[in-house]
């Protein structure tokens, strides 16, 4: 069994920083893809970033140059630093794992808020 969680939400100012956390536990070596995704209220879950095996890396338009996806010496641990962030940020972020473009296993979701 995979669990997923995420950590590192929370309300930030427009232009600030925030850095996710997703620690993963169980047999995640199958999967080719962890993935950060983002659903803001009223709208469809998007994806925002992948590693895929091998350190490829795809952002989303509306965040490249501003957020970077990046996996932790312990391979079971991602993240997902977020800079020069915007209102239209705002959304739960959810960590995922799967094989191409779709994700077997989700985190729950960490919530963040860009406000001033």
């Amino acid at each position: 069994q995979v669990q997923l969680v995420e950590s590192g939400g929370g309300l930030v100012q427009p232009g600030g920083s925030l850095r996710l956390s997703c620690a993963a536990s169980g047999s995640i070596t199958r999967f080719n893809v962890m993935a950060w995704h983002r659903q803001a209220p009223g709208k469809e879950r998007e994806l925002v970033a992948r590693i895929i095996s091998g350190g490829t890396t795809n952002y989303a338009d509306s965040v490249k140059g501003r957020f970077t996806i990046s996996s932790g010496t312990a391979k079971n641990t991602m993240y997902l630093q977020m800079n020069s962030l915007k209102s239209e940020d705002t959304a739960i972020y959810y960590c995922g794992a799967g094989i191409g473009n779709v994700m077997d296993y989700w985190g729950r979701g960490t919530l963040v808020t860009v406000s001033p």
